[in-house]
């Protein structure tokens, strides 16, 4: 199967500067954008747990969710904690997905060494 031109090999054995830019942009992952899209999951993940505890009631709401707030303080199990976990799990997950996507991109660039 022949490679489409823009993605051939030049003819020095190496690739020209149009193919190295191309490579980048095609490999490459947004830090910014990976940690939004992974900062939302969480921090929703996080509201649409807590809330649908709230609403389901019983004796005891979220013995286990309610854990949560040795990590992230001011947190419970209540309308307003499902606040305060939505912009906790944010946060987390912003700062976790832009790492992800930090060491992506290193390992990309060491790879085309």
């Amino acid at each position: 199967m022949r490679r489409p031109d823009s993605l051939s090999m030049s003819g020095t054995g190496g690739m020209d500067q149009q193919d190295e830019r191309l490579l980048r942009v095609v490999l490459g992952v947004n830090n910014n954008i990976l940690g939004i899209v992974i900062g939302l999951v969480c921090g929703l993940g996080i509201f649409l747990a807590t809330v649908w505890l709230v609403v389901k009631g019983g004796p005891r709401v979220g013995e286990h969710l309610s854990l949560l707030r040795q990590y992230f303080p001011g947190y419970s199990v209540t309308y307003l904690g499902s606040v305060v976990g939505l912009i906790y799990g944010f946060i987390v997950g912003y700062v976790g997905g832009w790492l992800v996507a930090w060491l992506y991109n290193r390992f990309v660039e060491l790879r085309r060494r």
